[in-house]
């Protein structure tokens, strides 16, 4: 668990990390250097979820080793799915990390939200979406690790 009290965002207490995986932990379905062990960490803390399409097929490869469940989700509506279950988890116990149209109802719904944005881009609904827009996942990571940073962003 990790608490925050952050002035004019108000108290922050997360359970959980949500999390997609292609251009946002990942650039052509291969992990960012450097997540893997900082995932790792924040482990200890919070319980990870990843949730991905898993456009290259490489996802649960490329996330052995990191203490995280891992959802490969199918059919249509990954924008609802991805939505509902940050809600089943406790949408005010969630920080979630995205970058795609199908993550914007996701980031909305999370007490946290942040856009990160890769090699392959942002929609600009997520971006509209989140609470904070980072250049890569090690930032947004970091700001869990580092929670000053995450209590300077967001506070008014």
């Amino acid at each position: 668990m990790f608490e925050l009290d952050i002035p004019g965002f108000g108290f922050v207490r997360l359970e959980h990390l949500v999390s997609d995986f292609t251009g946002t932990l990942s650039v052509d379905g291969r992990l960012v250097i450097g997540v893997r062990e900082r995932l790792n960490r924040i482990s200890e803390f919070l319980k990870i979820h990843i949730l991905t399409a898993d456009t290259f097929g490489r996802a649960k490869e490329e996330l052995k080793g990191i203490n995280c469940e891992v959802h490969i989700l199918g059919g249509e509506d990954h924008d609802i799915q991805k939505e509902e279950y940050v809600k089943n988890l406790g949408a005010e116990n969630v920080i979630a990390l995205g970058n795609g149209n199908n993550d914007r109802r996701m980031l909305q719904a999370a007490k946290i939200g942040i856009t990160v944005c890769l090699n392959e881009g942002c929609s600009i609904d997520a971006i509209k979406s989140a609470d904070i827009f980072v250049n890569s996942p090690i930032d947004a990571l970091e700001l869990l690790l580092n929670f000053k940073r995450l209590k300077a962003t967001l506070r008014s």
